[in-house]
Protein backbone atom coordinates (compact mmCIF):
# COMPACT_ATOMS: atom_id res chain seq x y z
CA UNK A 1 0.00 0.00 0.00
CA UNK A 2 0.63 3.75 -0.38
CA UNK A 3 0.56 4.95 2.73
CA UNK A 4 0.50 8.97 3.42
CA UNK A 5 1.00 10.33 7.06
CA UNK A 6 -0.40 13.94 7.51
CA UNK A 7 1.50 15.04 10.75
CA UNK A 8 1.14 17.57 13.40
CA UNK A 9 3.16 18.33 16.63
CA UNK A 10 5.66 20.84 16.90
CA UNK A 11 8.29 18.66 19.13
CA UNK A 12 9.77 15.69 17.14
CA UNK A 13 11.32 14.44 20.68
CA UNK A 14 7.16 13.89 22.11
CA UNK A 15 4.90 10.79 21.88
CA UNK A 16 3.52 11.82 19.00
CA UNK A 17 7.11 11.93 17.34
CA UNK A 18 8.22 8.38 18.46
CA UNK A 19 4.77 7.05 17.43
CA UNK A 20 5.46 8.34 14.19
CA UNK A 21 8.51 7.51 13.95
CA UNK A 22 7.55 3.38 14.78
CA UNK A 23 4.41 3.38 12.32
CA UNK A 24 7.02 4.47 9.46
CA UNK A 25 9.50 1.81 10.33
CA UNK A 26 6.24 -0.69 10.93
CA UNK A 27 4.78 -0.18 7.68
CA UNK A 28 8.05 0.44 5.54
CA UNK A 29 8.90 -3.09 7.64
CA UNK A 30 5.47 -4.57 5.75
CA UNK A 31 6.86 -3.50 2.31
CA UNK A 32 4.31 -0.96 2.23
CA UNK A 33 5.69 3.00 0.99
CA UNK A 34 4.95 5.46 3.10
CA UNK A 35 5.45 9.46 3.33
CA UNK A 36 5.11 11.78 5.63
CA UNK A 37 3.78 15.48 5.65
CA UNK A 38 5.10 17.01 9.11
CA UNK A 39 3.31 19.92 8.96
CA UNK A 40 5.20 21.91 11.42
CA UNK A 41 8.69 20.79 10.08
CA UNK A 42 7.47 22.38 6.76
CA UNK A 43 5.88 25.10 8.26
CA UNK A 44 3.13 24.71 6.62
CA UNK A 45 1.00 27.84 5.73
CA UNK A 46 -2.52 27.52 7.68
CA UNK A 47 -3.94 30.81 6.02
CA UNK A 48 -6.36 30.53 3.26
CA UNK A 49 -5.37 33.92 1.45
CA UNK A 50 -5.75 34.72 -2.49
CA UNK A 51 -1.63 33.68 -2.76
CA UNK A 52 -3.01 30.52 -2.75
CA UNK A 53 -3.29 31.03 -6.56
CA UNK A 54 -0.62 32.15 -9.01
CA UNK A 55 -2.96 33.94 -11.24
CA UNK A 56 -2.92 37.19 -11.82
CA UNK A 57 -5.13 39.32 -8.75
CA UNK A 58 -7.70 41.42 -9.77
CA UNK A 59 -9.70 44.11 -7.69
CA UNK A 60 -12.82 41.87 -7.28
CA UNK A 61 -13.94 40.75 -3.87
CA UNK A 62 -11.94 37.55 -2.49
CA UNK A 63 -14.34 34.88 -2.75
CA UNK A 64 -12.05 31.73 -1.07
CA UNK A 65 -13.97 28.83 -3.22
CA UNK A 66 -14.65 30.32 -6.24
CA UNK A 67 -10.75 31.38 -6.21
CA UNK A 68 -10.13 27.69 -5.01
CA UNK A 69 -12.17 26.34 -8.05
CA UNK A 70 -10.21 28.92 -10.58
CA UNK A 71 -6.93 27.85 -9.23
CA UNK A 72 -7.88 24.14 -9.08
CA UNK A 73 -9.51 24.01 -12.76
CA UNK A 74 -6.84 26.57 -14.48
CA UNK A 75 -3.29 24.58 -12.82
CA UNK A 76 -2.54 27.89 -11.23
CA UNK A 77 -2.67 26.41 -7.42
CA UNK A 78 0.22 27.46 -5.14
CA UNK A 79 2.88 24.93 -5.32
CA UNK A 80 2.22 23.33 -1.81
CA UNK A 81 -1.22 22.76 -2.31
CA UNK A 82 -0.69 20.96 -5.77
CA UNK A 83 1.92 18.93 -3.97
CA UNK A 84 -0.47 17.68 -1.32
CA UNK A 85 -3.10 16.76 -3.46
CA UNK A 86 -0.57 14.88 -5.55
CA UNK A 87 0.10 12.80 -2.36
CA UNK A 88 -3.12 11.88 -1.82
CA UNK A 89 -3.84 10.63 -5.09
CA UNK A 90 -1.11 8.51 -4.85
CA UNK A 91 -1.78 7.50 -1.12
CA UNK A 92 -4.33 4.06 -0.70
CA UNK A 93 -4.14 4.91 2.71
CA UNK A 94 -4.32 8.41 4.55
CA UNK A 95 -3.58 8.96 8.12
CA UNK A 96 -4.32 12.25 10.11
CA UNK A 97 -2.12 12.23 13.64
CA UNK A 98 -2.41 14.81 16.01
CA UNK A 99 -2.98 15.36 19.75
CA UNK A 100 -6.51 16.57 20.79
CA UNK A 101 -6.10 20.10 21.18
CA UNK A 102 -9.29 21.59 22.37
CA UNK A 103 -11.48 18.78 21.23
CA UNK A 104 -10.17 19.19 17.86
CA UNK A 105 -7.27 18.59 15.92
CA UNK A 106 -4.09 21.58 15.79
CA UNK A 107 -5.10 24.64 13.68
CA UNK A 108 -2.20 23.97 11.50
CA UNK A 109 -4.03 20.51 10.72
CA UNK A 110 -7.19 22.46 9.89
CA UNK A 111 -5.12 25.07 7.89
CA UNK A 112 -3.65 21.47 5.84
CA UNK A 113 -7.51 20.99 5.13
CA UNK A 114 -8.69 24.02 4.19
CA UNK A 115 -5.88 24.83 1.77
CA UNK A 116 -5.29 21.17 0.11
CA UNK A 117 -9.35 20.17 -0.15
CA UNK A 118 -9.75 22.65 -2.94
CA UNK A 119 -13.06 23.31 -4.81
CA UNK A 120 -13.40 20.28 -7.57
CA UNK A 121 -10.53 18.64 -5.59
CA UNK A 122 -12.77 17.32 -2.60
CA UNK A 123 -15.97 18.86 -2.74
CA UNK A 124 -17.91 20.95 -5.25
CA UNK A 125 -17.89 17.54 -7.98
CA UNK A 126 -20.56 15.77 -9.32
CA UNK A 127 -24.04 16.27 -9.91
CA UNK A 128 -26.46 18.72 -8.19
CA UNK A 129 -29.98 17.23 -8.64
CA UNK A 130 -33.36 16.26 -7.05
CA UNK A 131 -32.27 12.63 -7.10
CA UNK A 132 -28.18 13.30 -6.52
CA UNK A 133 -26.60 15.38 -4.43
CA UNK A 134 -22.87 15.94 -5.83
CA UNK A 135 -20.33 13.39 -5.23
CA UNK A 136 -19.60 13.48 -1.32
CA UNK A 137 -20.49 11.55 2.21
CA UNK A 138 -19.11 8.15 0.84
CA UNK A 139 -18.55 9.33 -2.93
CA UNK A 140 -16.20 11.98 -4.18
CA UNK A 141 -12.56 12.04 -5.66
CA UNK A 142 -10.90 10.17 -2.63
CA UNK A 143 -13.63 7.70 -3.14
CA UNK A 144 -11.51 3.74 -2.73
CA UNK A 145 -9.04 5.09 -0.32
CA UNK A 146 -8.70 4.82 3.50
CA UNK A 147 -8.33 6.53 6.18
CA UNK A 148 -7.51 6.61 10.11
CA UNK A 149 -6.71 8.54 12.57
CA UNK A 150 -4.14 8.35 15.41
CA UNK A 151 -4.92 10.82 18.33
CA UNK A 152 -3.43 11.15 21.38
CA UNK A 153 -5.00 12.73 24.58
CA UNK A 154 -4.11 13.72 28.24
CA UNK A 155 -7.68 11.95 29.46
CA UNK A 156 -8.44 8.99 30.46
CA UNK A 157 -10.80 7.03 28.37
CA UNK A 158 -13.22 7.13 30.93
CA UNK A 159 -13.39 11.00 30.21
CA UNK A 160 -14.23 10.67 27.04
CA UNK A 161 -17.13 7.31 27.21
CA UNK A 162 -20.37 7.65 26.43
CA UNK A 163 -20.89 9.32 29.87
CA UNK A 164 -17.59 10.86 30.27
CA UNK A 165 -17.62 14.27 31.21
CA UNK A 166 -15.59 15.42 27.57
CA UNK A 167 -17.97 13.77 25.30
CA UNK A 168 -18.04 10.43 23.68
CA UNK A 169 -14.85 10.24 21.78
CA UNK A 170 -16.26 9.39 18.69
CA UNK A 171 -18.78 12.39 18.64
CA UNK A 172 -15.93 14.59 19.24
CA UNK A 173 -14.12 13.02 16.34
CA UNK A 174 -17.46 13.45 14.11
CA UNK A 175 -16.63 16.70 12.35
CA UNK A 176 -13.17 14.89 11.34
CA UNK A 177 -14.36 11.41 10.55
CA UNK A 178 -17.43 12.21 8.29
CA UNK A 179 -16.81 15.25 7.45
CA UNK A 180 -13.74 15.93 6.27
CA UNK A 181 -12.80 12.55 5.52
CA UNK A 182 -16.12 10.34 4.51
CA UNK A 183 -17.44 13.65 3.25
CA UNK A 184 -14.47 13.66 0.19
CA UNK A 185 -14.55 9.94 -0.01
CA UNK A 186 -12.63 8.10 2.29
CA UNK A 187 -13.78 4.87 4.01
CA UNK A 188 -13.11 5.75 7.43
CA UNK A 189 -11.56 3.04 9.70
CA UNK A 190 -12.50 3.41 13.52
CA UNK A 191 -9.72 5.96 15.03
CA UNK A 192 -6.49 5.07 17.39
CA UNK A 193 -6.76 6.56 20.71
CA UNK A 194 -4.11 7.10 23.07
CA UNK A 195 -5.21 7.84 26.13
CA UNK A 196 -3.71 9.49 29.48
CA UNK A 197 -0.45 10.35 27.59
CA UNK A 198 1.20 11.98 30.61
CA UNK A 199 0.87 8.99 32.82
CA UNK A 200 2.05 6.97 29.95
CA UNK A 201 5.11 5.42 31.09
CA UNK A 202 7.84 2.47 29.54
CA UNK A 203 5.48 -0.17 29.96
CA UNK A 204 2.54 1.45 28.93
CA UNK A 205 4.01 2.80 25.74
CA UNK A 206 5.41 -0.91 25.13
CA UNK A 207 1.66 -2.03 24.67
CA UNK A 208 0.79 1.02 23.01
CA UNK A 209 3.42 0.36 20.44
CA UNK A 210 2.34 -3.49 20.38
CA UNK A 211 -1.45 -2.26 19.56
CA UNK A 212 -0.78 0.03 16.93
CA UNK A 213 1.41 -2.30 15.09
CA UNK A 214 -1.87 -4.70 15.13
CA UNK A 215 -4.02 -1.97 13.87
CA UNK A 216 -1.36 -1.49 10.58
CA UNK A 217 -1.45 -4.63 9.78
CA UNK A 218 -5.02 -4.68 9.60
CA UNK A 219 -5.16 -1.05 7.83
CA UNK A 220 -6.65 -2.83 4.38
CA UNK A 221 -8.76 -5.19 5.69
CA UNK A 222 -10.83 -3.54 9.35
CA UNK A 223 -14.58 -3.11 8.44
CA UNK A 224 -14.83 1.16 8.12
CA UNK A 225 -16.64 2.73 10.35
CA UNK A 226 -20.34 1.99 8.73
CA UNK A 227 -21.21 6.05 8.00
CA UNK A 228 -24.91 5.86 5.59
CA UNK A 229 -24.04 7.34 2.07
CA UNK A 230 -25.45 10.50 1.03
CA UNK A 231 -26.62 9.29 -1.89
CA UNK A 232 -27.68 5.48 -1.41
CA UNK A 233 -31.18 5.93 -0.66
CA UNK A 234 -31.07 6.89 3.63
CA UNK A 235 -31.27 10.54 3.05
CA UNK A 236 -34.03 12.76 1.39
CA UNK A 237 -32.57 14.67 -1.45
CA UNK A 238 -32.63 17.83 -1.37
CA UNK A 239 -33.68 18.33 2.02
CA UNK A 240 -31.12 15.68 2.72
CA UNK A 241 -32.49 14.60 6.17
CA UNK A 242 -32.75 10.90 7.09
CA UNK A 243 -35.60 8.70 6.00
CA UNK A 244 -38.65 8.89 8.67
CA UNK A 245 -38.14 5.05 8.43
CA UNK A 246 -34.66 4.74 9.55
CA UNK A 247 -33.98 5.24 12.99
CA UNK A 248 -37.69 6.67 13.69
CA UNK A 249 -37.90 8.66 16.59
CA UNK A 250 -34.21 9.51 17.22
CA UNK A 251 -31.77 12.26 16.72
CA UNK A 252 -27.95 12.96 17.07
CA UNK A 253 -25.08 12.07 15.45
CA UNK A 254 -25.66 8.12 15.98
CA UNK A 255 -28.55 8.49 13.72
CA UNK A 256 -26.03 8.57 10.31
CA UNK A 257 -24.20 5.31 11.05
CA UNK A 258 -25.85 2.14 9.42
CA UNK A 259 -25.78 -0.25 11.96
CA UNK A 260 -27.12 -3.16 9.84
CA UNK A 261 -24.32 -2.82 7.48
Amino acid sequence: MNVLIVYAHPEPRSLNGALRSETVSHLRSRGHHVQVSDLYAMNWNAVVSPADSRAPQGGARFDPSLASRDAYEAGLQADDIAAEQEKLRWADVLILQFPLWWFSMPAIMKGWVDRVYAYGFAYGVGEHSDTHWGDRYGEGTLAGKRAMLLVTTGGWASHYAPRGVNGAIDDLLFPIQHGILFYAGFDVVPPFVVYRTGRLGDDGYVRTVAALRARLDTLDVIAPVPFRKQNGGDYAIPALTLREDLAPGEAGLHVHLDRTA
